[in-house]
């Protein structure tokens, strides 16, 4: 069974941090590349930082320098470490492999004020 469970968001003023965690279930997690995506109101969903099963990462321009992507490959989680945030990080935040499984969990909102 699939299973995709984000949280951890919430509301920041501009320049604060937050830290979102997934839990995955091993058919989504193990041994893919697992990415964070975020989709904000109007947008399309966007891709903005992966890690490899091995630990390497790569993140969007939008929030290189300021996000940070890691996993725990014991307990199937993939966290991303927000630091520096502003008003257009706002979204709501999900995890998925790379490429993308077609079930997407509920996600969770981050709101950024200024």
């Amino acid at each position: 069974q699939e299973l995709l469970v984000e949280s951890g968001g919430g509301l920041v003023q501009a320049g604060g941090s937050l830290r979102v965690s997934c839990a995955a279930s091993g058919s989504i997690f193990l041994g893919n590349v697992m990415g964070w995506y975020r989709q904000a109101p109007g947008k399309q969903r966007d891709l903005v930082a992966t890690i490899t099963n091995g630990g390497s990462t790569g993140y969007a321009d939008s929030v290189k320098g300021r996000f940070t992507i890691s996993r725990d490959n014991a307990k199937n989680t993939v966290h991303l470490q927000m630091n520096s945030l502003k008003p257009e990080d706002t979204a709501v935040y999900y995890c998925n492999s790379m490429p993308y499984k077609s079930y997407w969990g509920q996600g969770t909102q981050v709101t950024v004020s200024s």
